[in-house]
């Protein structure tokens, strides 16, 4: 499935400095009301994810694994240092059917009405 392009747009907070600690999962988070649900990202797009520090973007410092999602920094955020990422995400998914209806419309023409698709977790 394509990446999602409007984390890419707006950072993500993805945890506050401690001092000692080096890893930071990547997250993205949703809110409908008063609830707010947090997705962990695992496949971030490579040469898309961009680190901040208190907002203030790090160029270098860093590392990113595109198979787990984590940013991994040379030297750990100072304590209270606010970490956040920008980036964008492929998503998991496979058919959830065997069989696409498809209609023809004209000559050589057609229509798929749905491709019903599953998210893949792991």
């Amino acid at each position: 499935m394509s990446a999602d392009s409007s984390s890419f747009q707006a950072r993500q907070g993805i945890g506050t400095g401690d001092g000692t600690a080096t890893p930071f999962q990547l997250g993205k988070a949703y809110s409908s009301g008063a609830q707010t649900w947090t997705r962990s990202i695992t496949k971030p797009v490579a040469g898309t994810v961009t680190v901040a520090l208190d907002g203030v973007s790090q160029a270098a410092g860093w590392s990113v694994d595109t198979i787990t999602g984590q940013i991994i920094f040379t030297t750990a955020p100072a304590s209270g240092v606010i970490v956040s990422a920008g980036f964008e995400f492929d998503v998991p998914v496979r058919f959830d059917t065997d069989q696409l209806d498809v209609t023809h419309d004209l000559e050589r023409l057609g229509s798929i009405t749905s491709i019903p698709l599953i998210e893949v977790r792991r």
